[in-house]
Order: C-alpha cells, then structure tokens, then sequence
C-alpha cells in the first residue's frame, strides 16, 4: 500500500514533467495539466495513463488499504470516508479516459473531463476529514491537505493563477497519500 501511495506522486509528476517539455508551448505555468492529454495532443494517450489513469488506481487501492486498516471501533463515517475516498480515486483516474477537447471546451468530452476533475476534489475534501475521524493520527495532515486543496479550488485567478493553483491542490492530494499512510503505520505500532 505504501509503494501505491508513493508510485502514485511519482507517475503523475514525471508524466506532467515529461509530456510537459515533450509539447512545444506548454507551460505549467500557464496550461491546465489536462492539456497534455487533450485531443489530437501527441502523447495524449501516454500521459492519460501515467499522469491520471495509473495515479487514480494506485490512490484508489491507498483507500481500499485505509478502509482494511480501520479499527473496528472506527465507526460508520470513517468507512464511509474511506468509501468517498475511493470514489475520488476513480474520478482522478476518469480524468484520463475522458480528455480534454481543446477545440471545444465547452463540448461534451470536455464537460466529462471537467466533471472528473470536480468529482476529484469534492469527493476528497468530503471523505479525508470523515475517515480522520477514525484516526487521529491522521487528523492534523488531512486537515492540512483539505484546506490546502480547498483554498486552491476557489482562490480567485488575480491571487494566484488558476494552472497554478490546480497544481498545488494536486500535490496536497498526492502528498497526503503517502504521508497519511505513514500515519497509519505508526499508529498499528502504537496499538
């Protein structure tokens, strides 16, 4: 489970770094990531896989670990959490079967992409903090990853730019999988 969680950062991250320097234009700095897998990109395909598809499942089999882990006295809402979590997971990985159409945004292959990336985020802000709930040691980090995600989610464009805004929302995903995980492994020593 730890291998997924941090396999899970390390593809999406030399996708985007890969795909990125291999597109002639793109700039993180001012594309949105789901560019490097839009229609007729080349490359798409490649980076659909590594930088969403494989993320998504490695994050998905991190919370189908974390729902296994829970103690039996956890209660009903941190497996809800855990089950939320996962759906995130699965929205995340969605992202890469349903590209981005850059001659039509507003189109209905876009509109999926989009829906993906919103379901990403939503079902994580709602699930982390539930399955906290069940392991304290976990609180403070999930805390910090669901603010962080949120704050970015909705900072206004002339604060901070929105491509990057959704990479930071990105890593403090991608970062509480690994670091979440750890906290559970110290808490089963603990116990």
């Amino acid at each position: 489970m730890t291998a997924a969680a941090g396999l899970a950062g390390l593809f999406c991250l030399a996708a985007a770094v890969a795909a990125g320097a291999g597109l002639e234009g793109y700039s993180h700095r001012i594309h949105p990531l789901g560019l490097l897998g839009a229609d007729a990109v080349p490359g798409a395909l490649a980076f659909n896989i590594a930088g969403f598809i494989l993320p998504g499942l490695l994050a998905a089999l991190v919370a189908l670990g974390l729902y296994r882990t829970l103690p039996t006295q956890a209660g009903w809402l941190p497996r809800i959490g855990a089950r939320i979590l996962l759906l995130s997971a699965l929205a995340f990985a969605a992202q890469g079967v349903f590209s981005l159409d850059p001659t039509d945004v507003d189109g209905p292959g876009s509109g999926l992409h989009a829906a993906a990336w919103l379901a990403w985020w939503v079902a994580f802000a709602a699930g982390a903090p539930l399955l906290a709930m069940g392991m304290p040691r976990i609180r403070l980090v999930t805390g910090v990853a669901v603010v962080m995600l949120l704050a970015m989610m909705f900072i206004p464009a002339t604060l901070l730019e929105p491509p990057i805004a959704q990479r930071i929302a990105l890593a403090a995903w991608l970062l509480w999988l690994p670091v979440t995980l750890a906290g559970t492994g110290r808490a089963r020593e603990a116990a």
